[in-house]
């Protein structure tokens, strides 16, 4: 079983904002510049306002690494396709909050299925919103940016939640990893480190237009402290 314990601090780079014409390759880029996992983003249209990719790229990229995949379903009902996107390859399987109704049953059907169960916090969302259902995860994302698009700025108010997150989940002696993701990038990667995330996601700062993914991530994971 995967444990997300012992990669702290990690980088997750999604694939968002990747060539999805050469996406192979890509996965080869961000594994040669040493991510330590792959970030898929599934949006639907309507818990966002975007639409991103669904099964086949997940098995596409699953087929292209062996890196744990890292997926974030920003969809209505993800319990109607959770079994689908683990026998996909999801390694971790990210739910809103927002989006379920019966949440504990929705993570219980995650780790059923075979995967790690995490749980997403958009901006405007309350701590207390999953004070309940820390103790059944392995990872809490704390997203830093109004999801749905990629290339945003991340809003400095929700490393005061991050920070609040860390006090609770240590205190409480929890084994659940925090995640961040939203507007992340080199210059900034200290503070998020700083406000208590394990895990780190970035989008557009691996996916430099007129750079190298190899070199962009091999520096993200320099600003994390990392070589």
């Amino acid at each position: 079983m995967l444990d997300l314990r012992s990669r702290r601090p990690a980088l997750s780079p999604s694939i968002l904002n990747a060539d999805f014409g050469h996406l192979a390759a890509v996965v080869r880029q961000l594994e040669q510049g040493g991510a330590d996992y792959i970030h898929l983003d599934v949006m639907d249209g309507r818990f966002v306002p975007n639409l991103s990719f669904g099964l086949p790229v997940v098995e596409a990229v699953r087929r292209a690494t062996t890196l744990p995949l890292d997926v974030h379903l920003m969809i209505v009902e993800p319990e109607r396709y959770i079994g689908d996107f683990i026998a996909a390859g999801a390694s971790i399987v990210t739910v809103q909050v927002e989006a379920c109704v019966h949440l504990h049953r929705t993570v219980q059907q995650i780790h059923a299925a075979g995967a790690l169960a995490g749980v997403a916090l958009n901006p405007s969302t309350p701590l207390a919103a999953l004070e309940e259902i820390v103790p059944f995860v392995e990872l809490v994302l704390v997203m830093a940016v109004d999801p749905g698009y990629g290339g945003q700025t991340l809003i400095p108010a929700t490393l005061r939640k991050v920070e609040r997150l860390r006090r609770l989940i240590d205190d409480l002696g929890l084994p659940a990893v925090i995640e961040v993701d939203g507007g992340i990038k080199a210059s900034n990667m200290a503070a998020v480190l700083e406000a208590g995330a394990d895990v780190v996601v970035t989008g557009s700062a691996a996916f430099p237009p007129d750079g190298s993914t190899v070199e962009a991530v091999q520096a993200l994971r320099r600003a994390m402290g990392r070589r």
